[in-house]
């Protein structure tokens, strides 16, 4: 836009009106990116309200690299310039999700591992048992498991599958449980929670494997609470045991609590295969799905397969892990 002055000389007007609101606009959402960008940078889950927002990383990495586009389109090269660069640091960040690891050698007897959250004894029980039977699963474990949906999983027959059992039924979300193919003997491996966390140590053929049932109360319920029952899940044992954990972490990989246990010693199935972009949760398209669900393994043992399977009637998938172990 341009006017003229007295003498009748073109001056341009570079402060249009519209142009300071879509300024604002754009450094309020640039603002906003580079919080939680920060955060998750940085390993600071926050709050209630910071780690719900953490576990969309993904979509705020895509978010901040359109707002950047969009910002440098319109000439507002500090706000576009900035918000670029962390968003690519991001994606740097993210990338190696969608790329398989190498495995370490293990030459022991294999074993399925399959975790399911039941959303509240909701879950179809002839579809669970369906898919131990179709993917011929060793271990099974079960989150939000109720005292109904316990004896219907017996009647559909997943005890003539998976003869051994560690049930914790309870009403509502708190009851979990391990059904094996194999001798089960139960431990304490994991410190209070509110929801059960039952654990086994599992006889694969002469081979023991400490097998935990995960299911810490989510951060948006009460984020310290959340932090501590993640932090009493038990870590890998070098030497000892090999342990296993499954279920429903309530956390993503960009929770900082969640990596505590990486950076302890385990792997990711999910990750392992080059799978980390599977969300889990929830089974519809709103809110964002997330990757919530996870198989960790022992650092010596090798992950041979990774899949993420529909449960009818569960608000979560289940995730299967196939590992070799040492």
């Amino acid at each position: 836009m341009q006017i003229t002055d007295s003498a009748g000389t073109a001056v341009h007007q570079h402060g249009s009106p519209a142009r300071t609101l879509r300024m604002i606009a754009l450094a309020v959402l640039a603002l906003g990116f580079l919080e939680i960008a920060a955060l998750r940078l940085l390993g600071i889950d926050g709050n209630r309200i910071t780690a719900a927002l953490l576990a969309l990383t993904p979509y705020v990495a895509v978010g901040g690299l359109l707002l950047g586009g969009v910002s440098l389109a319109f000439r507002h090269w500090w706000i576009g310039g900035v918000v670029l660069v962390v968003a690519i640091a991001l994606v740097g960040m993210l990338l190696p999700r969608a790329f398989a690891s190498a495995q370490p050698v293990a030459h022991g007897p294999k074993l399925r591992v399959m975790s399911s959250n039941q959303y509240l004894g909701k879950a179809d029980v002839a579809s669970v048992v369906r898919l131990v039977r179709e993917n011929q699963v060793d271990v099974l474990n079960l989150l939000e498991l109720t005292p109904r949906e316990a004896a219907a999983l017996e009647r559909a027959g997943l005890f003539q599958l998976l003869p051994y059992r560690v049930f914790k039924p309870q009403f509502g979300g708190a009851g979990s449980g391990i059904a094996s193919r194999y001798p089960l003997t139960e431990l304490s491996l994991t410190g209070p929670s509110r929801m059960e966390q039952p654990s086994a140590r599992v006889d694969v053929h002469g081979t023991a494997v400490e097998v935990v049932a995960v299911h810490p109360i989510p951060p948006t319920t009460d984020p310290q609470e959340w932090k501590k029952e993640m932090a009493g899940l038990p870590r890998p044992n070098p030497g000892g045991t090999v342990r296993i954990l499954a279920g429903d972490f309530n956390s993503t990989v960009d929770h900082a609590t969640f990596r505590d246990l990486l950076d302890a010693g385990y792997s990711d199935a999910g990750l392992s295969r080059g799978e980390g972009f599977k969300p889990t949760w929830p089974s519809s398209f709103f809110p964002p799905p997330v990757t919530i669900d996870h198989v960790l393994v022992d650092p010596r043992v090798a992950v041979d397969g990774y899949r993420v399977l529909d449960v009818p009637d569960s608000d979560h998938h289940a995730v299967l892990a196939e590992v070799s172990l040492p």
